[in-house]
């Protein structure tokens, strides 16, 4: 059963920013720069919906996005945000369950792979990869160890308390860089925050 962050939506941004302040909210609207004028975006696990007002004020028309989010409560959420004259189809069920017969211009992942075992992990992003173009753009946001001692530690009380309220089946940070080594991505652009602790990327492919 995947993660549903049901049960957090109506506290998760609050959280968020009491644990981090702006921080998540800083990695991820870093990526939105490299988004290209009228593309197809996919966005996996978009939470409450906010990027999708972070993304109308740099592109406030010509984007088709597809909005992918589990759980029912976000989606509600989701749904109630500014789009401008983008067009947005949101489909609320597990990316794994989704068939696109179109590819994307730009795969957006923020803060998804860390819900995953690495066996799962592995399934997930193989089914993702087919959903971008050849040459396409997948901005990615996670949480990373950069060697501080307090990632860690941050690191397993977050993991213990969203696999007590939402399900998530990881408990611990899969290797998520391999994937992307493994399909083949290059790094193009990346940048970290808190410490060093989140870090966002924007990867190509060949």
């Amino acid at each position: 059963m995947p993660a549903n962050y049901n049960n957090s939506a109506w506290f998760y941004d609050r959280l968020s920013r009491l644990v981090y302040g702006k921080a998540l909210i800083e990695a991820q609207v870093y990526l939105l720069q490299f988004i290209p004028a009228n593309s197809s975006v996919l966005i996996v696990g978009g939470g409450t919906g906010w990027i999708l007002e972070e993304i109308t004020r740099i592109h406030p028309s010509g984007l088709n996005i597809t909005y992918v989010e589990v759980a029912p409560k976000m989606m509600l959420l989701s749904k109630k945000r500014t789009i401008g004259l983008n067009e947005v189809v949101f489909i609320n069920d597990a990316i794994e369950n989704v068939k696109i017969a179109d590819r994307f211009d730009v795969v957006i992942t923020p803060f998804l792979f860390d819900n995953f075992t690495e066996q799962t992990l592995q399934q997930v992003f193989e089914h993702i990869d087919s959903m971008l173009k050849p040459g396409g753009i997948w901005l990615n946001c996670d949480f990373q160890i950069s060697g501080r001692w307090w990632q860690k530690a941050l690191l397993k009380s977050m993991f213990l308390f969203f696999r007590l309220i939402c399900n998530i089946e990881a408990s611990r940070l899969p290797d998520i860089e391999k994937q992307f080594k493994q399909f083949g991505y290059q790094t193009i652009e990346q940048q970290t925050f808190f410490g060093g602790f989140i870090i966002s990327k924007v990867y190509k492919t060949e």
